[in-house]
């Protein structure tokens, strides 16, 4: 858990290192005259709407056995909060070569939460840091597969199929989320995420157990994972 911890707080560091970066380059004719930070001005401030392209880049481009990606719609209020809803698409077609199990899924997922956007003090920065925290699910069915298993009661002399199809399962997660969301041209934005994903609740049956599920990743007590969206602010 040390372990892991340390590698959010590096992946975090380096996050607000670029995006500062980044605002270095074009801020310095924007801070003549800051807007009013705090309350001032309208409650809610405009949305956007993004989808993640690392998961289909590792999917198509590198050969994963696993998909997964997503649309994320985020409204803006007072420039502090930001309201998340993602919705996605996982999947999984994997054969584990240690034991020939072979397993099989795919389903949508949704993902809610709110970030905090902790530069709002600085609205004439042309991007964000920010935190947050997700609350995930999906309900998906699986295919596994493997070598048939001998049965002990019968001395071992009887073989006994393991292959279970359309399993149904369902699973909850949280999230931490530490993300960066900085201005490419216009109302173009492009933004990275680090996740780290803790596992509340994962269905199991007597006889098998989900080795990947949509939208949380394998089947762990917890696992960081780093997204990397384009996104567009929307004209209203």
């Amino acid at each position: 858990m040390k372990k892991r911890i340390s590698r959010f707080i590096f992946l975090l560091c380096l996050l607000s290192n670029l995006l500062t970066g980044a605002w270095a380059q074009g801020s310095v004719a924007q801070k003549l005259v800051p807007a009013s930070p705090g309350t001032d001005g309208p409650f809610y401030r405009g949305s956007s709407i993004g989808v993640e392209v690392a998961g289909p880049i590792s999917h198509y481009i590198l050969g994963s056995d696993i998909l997964s990606s997503e649309v994320q719609l985020q409204g803006n209020l007072l420039g502090r909060y930001l309201p998340t809803l993602e919705i996605g698409y996982g999947k999984a077609d994997k054969l584990n070569d240690d034991n020939d199990l072979h397993y099989k899924t795919s389903a949508p997922y949704v993902r809610i939460g709110l970030d905090y956007n902790l530069f709002h003090k600085k609205p004439y920065l042309p991007g964000y840091l920010a935190v947050g925290l997700r609350y995930g699910h999906s309900s998906f069915k699986y295919d596994v597969s493997g070598p048939d298993m001998q049965d002990p009661n019968y001395g071992g002399q009887v073989s006994v199929p393991f292959r279970y199809e359309g399993v149904k399962s369902t699973a909850s997660w949280l999230e931490l989320v530490a993300s960066v969301k900085v201005q490419v041209w216009k109302q173009l934005h492009m933004g990275w995420a680090v996740r780290y994903k803790a596992r509340m609740k994962v269905e199991e049956t007597e006889n098998t157990v989900p080795w990947y599920v949509p939208g949380f990743g394998k089947n762990t007590s917890g696992n960081f994972v780093l997204t990397y969206n384009l996104m567009y602010n929307l004209p209203f």
